[in-house]
């Protein structure tokens, strides 16, 4: 008798490899902290001043570009809707950022900041998923969107 296969609650960086085509300086999410199928999930950034955008965005000044927080949440669902696809025993070929909408920046991102990434599944059909997502500093809303990923299957 097969073994059912084993649905994520976390994800270390190893496996957010194995679930991502995403590598360095683009990779964007560092560990998954919890996941609920893939209903929500909490993807984990740690901000660090080697990181090269920085050199640019802003010298006088580092902040954390704000599209690469709507990337760090796209990036979250997208493993989640990998993870949820692998459970399933479907390994999907790719994941791609569709839509973004309803995107709000609230505060700054600065080297040292811990982002979490929260993403809620509004809907799916198929193979495309509706998340909403926040990101957060210590708490503190620092944008909002709402994405849509799409996978292409085997």
């Amino acid at each position: 008798m097969s073994e059912a296969p084993k649905t994520l609650q976390t994800a270390d960086i190893m496996q957010i490899l194995d679930l991502l085509p995403h590598r360095y300086p683009f990779l964007l999410v560092d560990k998954i902290i919890e996941i609920d199928g893939d209903n929500s999930c909490i993807g984990i950034k740690n901000v660090t001043f080697n990181e090269p955008q920085f050199t640019g965005h802003f010298p006088s000044r580092p902040i954390f570009p704000g599209v690469f927080l709507i990337e760090g949440m796209a990036q979250t669902a997208g493993a989640i809707c990998v993870a949820s696809k692998i459970a399933e025993q479907v390994k999907p070929k790719q994941v791609f950022f569709m839509t973004i909408d309803k995107v709000k920046f609230r505060r700054p991102v600065e080297p040292g900041d811990r982002v979490e990434f929260h993403m809620r599944k509004l809907n799916n059909r198929r193979n495309m998923w509706w998340y909403k997502g926040e990101a957060k500093v210590d708490g503190n809303l620092v944008c909002e969107a709402e994405v849509s990923a799409m996978l292409v299957l085997e």
